[in-house]
């Protein structure tokens, strides 16, 4: 494995490619644009991948903690796929760090409850609370703008945004024209709300880190093509 990656990254992509999670190929995205891989967290539904990707999480939120980057009381996880990674990552929080064993979590319904408890929010209530929020990709950056804006409507604030993976990809240009240079959605959200955003993996990471885990060389070479040519310019 590439000495580029930290072992906690180089664990998971290891756990991501031999589950099946990250896969090589052809694959058509929301953008129309046809990509040589494809990420999704929906499918570490087997126990030891999603304690592979709930380490990944806890372990790149404790690093950030420890760093000043990020400070929060709360992991929120955006229904639908956020719910099983924030609870997760909560999880292997307090078991990694006897520190984190206050932290809470909480997650958000589609549609408010109109009985029971009611509302919106599942878990901890998000009133005057540091919120950060965690799922799989960021894509067009609707769902977390989604999201920040039902956690400042609780009264909450956004501490933060932690994803699986960053595919440095450029948003398509409103013309179509994706020869032109554009930033990331991810690049959009961390503007917009002056937040910081953080990534397991990154798609360069997955590049410095995949020759040894049995992906070909063709592979390979699609996807470096595929980031050249639609690389974010932040």
């Amino acid at each position: 494995m590439s000495q580029q990656l930290a072992p906690y990254k180089a664990d998971f992509l290891r756990a991501a490619i031999s589950g099946g999670v990250l896969k090589f190929g052809s694959f058509e995205l929301k953008s129309k644009r046809i990509s040589p891989y494809f990420f999704n967290a929906g499918d570490f539904y087997r126990a030891d991948l999603l304690e592979a990707i709930a380490t990944a999480y806890a372990k790149a939120i404790i690093e950030a903690s420890s760093a000043g980057v990020i400070d929060f009381d709360i992991v929120f996880g955006p229904a639908y796929k956020g719910i099983p990674l924030a609870t997760a990552a909560t999880i292997r929080l307090g078991q990694l760090d006897s520190s984190y064993l206050s932290k809470e979590y909480s997650f958000d319904r589609k549609e408010a409850k109109d009985h029971g408890e009611g509302g919106n929010i599942v878990g901890a209530p998000l009133k005057g609370k540091r919120v950060l929020i965690v799922d799989d990709v960021i894509t067009a950056g609707t769902a977390k703008r989604e999201a920040i804006a039902k956690i400042e409507k609780e009264g909450g604030v956004v501490a933060g945004i932690v994803v699986a993976l960053d595919r440095q990809e450029k948003l398509p240009a409103a013309d179509g024209d994706d020869t032109k240079p554009g930033p990331s959605a991810l690049g959009e959200l961390k503007k917009e709300y002056g937040i910081p955003i953080l990534a397991i993996l990154t798609l360069d990471d997955i590049l410095a880190g995949v020759r040894d885990l049995g992906v070909s060389e063709d592979n390979i070479k699609k996807t470096e093509e595929y980031r050249e040519k639609f690389k974010a310019t932040d």
